[in-house]
C-alpha cells in the first residue's frame, strides 16, 4: 500500500510540472506597460510655430500637398523642408531630374508658398568622368534659379557611391571642393548626414544598444570594411566643414553626438559654420533631461528642428520631450529606444530659437515674421 501511494505521489509532481511550464518571453515581446503614476501632459501640437528641417516627401502632388498643409496646420509646422527635391530615379539608382524639381517647386510655390521649402540633391553617381566637377556646380545654380533654397547630401556619399575607377568616393574628395564652396557663394545651406550610429559598426552582442534594431533591420550592420570605420567617415565629414568656412552646413542627427554631449559642444566650438539637427536622436536628449537641457541652453543658436521620416503622430514625442517636464514616458519605437523618456522643459526663448527662428537665420527666404 506504502509503495502504491508513493508512486502516486511521483506521478501526481511528475503531471504538475508537465502541466506548469515556466512560461517564456522573448526581449522583442518584452514592452510592459509602466504601473508609475506621474502626471502626464501628452502634447499633438507645438506651443510655437516650428520648422521641419529634415522631411523626405517623394511625391508631391497638388493632392498631396493639400493633404500635407493639414496635417502641418494640426501640429502648429509652419514650415517643412523638403530634403529629396529631385527626388529618385529607381531606374538608374540615383537621384532624379531637374524637370522633376522644378516641377515640384511650381507646384508648392502655387499651393503652399513658403510652406513647403524645396533643397536639391547631386548626383555622385558619374565622378571622376572628365566635366563631372564642373557639371555638378551648373546643375547645382541651376537648381537655386529655378527655386531650390539648399543642399542635402544623403549618407550614401561615403557609404556606397563610387568614382568611375570603381573607388569609394570619400565625403571630403577634393572633386567635390567647388559644389561646397558654391553653396558659401549662392548663401544655401546644406545639410548633410554622414555615415549612421556608431553602434551599427559594434559587435553585435549583448553590449550594444541597438542589438534590437540591427535583429530587425540586419542589412544596417555595418563593418571597417563595409565600406570604411565608422571614424573615418566622420573624419572625412569634419573635413568638409573646415576646408569650407564660408559655407553653413546642418550636421544631420547631431553628427551621431547626442550621447555624448560633451563631443557635440566642442564640436560647434570648433566650426562655427556648423548647425545641428535634431532630427532622430530625440530619445538621446529624453533620457538625459537635465544634461541635454544645459545642452539646449548654451547652444540655442546652434540647433534646428527636423524630425526625418514623416509620421504626424511621432511629432508628439518631440513635443513633449522639449516642452514639458513629464517623466518616463515612452518613446514610440521600440527598436530604436527601449528606454523612457524625459522632459526637458525648455524656456519660450530656447524653444523659439530651435523651432523657427534658427531656420530663418540660414534658409533664404525664410522670414522670422510668418511665424510670430
Amino acid at each position: 500500500m506504502r509503495s502504491a501511494l508513493t508512486l502516486l505521489s511521483l506521478f501526481m509532481a511528475v503531471s504538475l510540472f508537465a502541466q506548469e511550464p515556466e512560461p517564456t518571453m522573448s526581449f522583442e515581446e518584452y514592452n510592459p506597460t509602466s504601473t508609475l503614476v506621474v502626471p502626464e501632459n501628452p502634447i499633438k501640437r507645438a506651443k510655437f510655430p516650428f520648422v521641419d528641417m529634415h522631411s523626405h516627401q517623394w511625391n508631391l502632388t497638388i493632392d498631396r500637398i493639400a493633404t500635407l498643409t493639414k496635417e502641418m496646420d494640426e501640429l502648429n509646422m509652419g514650415a517643412m523642408v523638403n530634403l529629396s527635391g529631385r527626388g529618385f530615379d529607381r531606374e538608374a539608382g540615383d537621384i532624379g531630374t531637374q524637370e522633376y524639381l522644378a516641377g515640384m517647386v511650381r507646384r508648392v510655390e502655387g499651393e503652399a508658398p513658403n510652406r513647403i521649402i524645396v533643397f536639391t540633391n547631386v548626383s555622385f553617381k558619374n565622378i571622376g568622368e572628365k566635366g563631372w566637377t564642373e557639371n555638378a556646380v551648373k546643375e547645382l545654380e541651376e537648381d537655386v534659379k529655378a527655386g531650390a533654397r539648399g543642399l542635402k547630401i544623403y549618407k550614401s556619399l561615403g557609404l556606397s557611391y563610387e568614382d568611375t575607377d570603381g573607388n569609394r568616393v570619400a565625403i571630403d574628395d577634393p572633386r567635390i571642393d567647388p559644389v561646397w564652396a558654391k553653396c558659401g557663394e549662392l548663401g544655401i545651406p546644406v545639410l548633410i548626414h554622414a555615415a549612421d550610429p556608431k553602434s551599427f559598426w559594434d559587435p553585435m552582442d549583448g553590449d550594444n544598444e541597438r542589438w534590437l534594431e540591427l535583429k530587425l533591420r540586419p542589412g544596417r550592420k555595418r563593418g571597417d570594411d563595409d565600406p570604411a570605420p565608422f571614424e573615418q567617415l566622420i573624419a572625412e565629414q569634419h573635413s568638409v566643414f573646415k576646408k569650407h568656412p564660408n559655407t553653413t552646413f546642418v550636421n544631420a542627427h547631431m553628427g551621431w553626438m547626442a550621447n555624448d554631449l560633451d563631443k557635440a559642444g566642442a564640436h560647434l566650438d570648433q566650426y562655427p559654420n556648423v548647425y545641428f539637427g535634431i532630427g532622430a536622436v530625440i530619445a538621446e536628449f529624453g533620457r538625459q533631461p537635465r544634461r541635454a537641457k544645459e545642452f539646449f541652453e548654451k547652444y540655442q543658436d546652434r540647433l534646428v528642428f527636423g524630425k526625418d521620416a514623416y509620421n504626424p503622430e511621432e511629432f508628439w514625442t518631440y513635443f513633449r520631450v522639449l516642452e514639458t517636464e513629464d517623466e518616463y514616458f515612452p518613446y514610440y519605437k521600440k527598436y530604436h529606444a527601449f528606454w523612457r523618456m524625459y522632459g526637458l522643459g525648455l524656456s519660450d526663448e530656447v524653444l523659439k530659437k530651435v523651432y523657427y527662428k534658427n531656420a530663418c537665420k540660414i534658409i533664404p527666404g525664410l522670414d522670422e515674421g510668418q511665424f510670430e
